[in-house]
């Protein structure tokens, strides 16, 4: 189980993300564009920008982990994460997942340069 607390300092670790506020609840912005935050809505859950076409592939994979409510299923950009079923490790990746979508190409760059080089 991850904690939103967990979920915010993992966010917060990726380069020029800011919280904020989006439909009343907490999120988070990578120049001024959202790619995550906390779904109240949903109990204990986090959403994420993701890839259309990988989205079924980890609702299909670990369907206790991500999940599709009816407001989710109309947009296909979006998914949900069940914080009670998450380790650290699947939260981190659907943040970079979604950060990545977001975050302007230089900055994906120069966050790539950053991941791949040793030390």
């Amino acid at each position: 189980m991850v904690t939103w607390e967990q979920v915010r300092k993992l966010a917060l670790e990726l380069p020029e993300v800011e919280e904020a506020t989006s439909w009343g609840s907490p999120s988070f912005k990578v120049r001024g564009k959202t790619f995550g935050g906390r779904s109240t809505r949903h109990g204990d859950a986090m959403w994420t920008r993701c890839d259309q076409d990988e989205r079924p592939l980890l609702v299909e994979s670990n369907p206790d982990l991500y999940r599709l409510t009816p407001h989710f299923e109309r947009s296909p950009g979006y998914l949900l994460v069940w914080l009670e079923h998450a380790e650290e490790e699947d939260v981190r990746e659907r943040l970079i997942d979604g950060w990545l979508i977001v975050a302007p190409k230089r900055l994906v760059a120069q966050f790539e340069v950053d991941v791949d080089s040793p030390g």
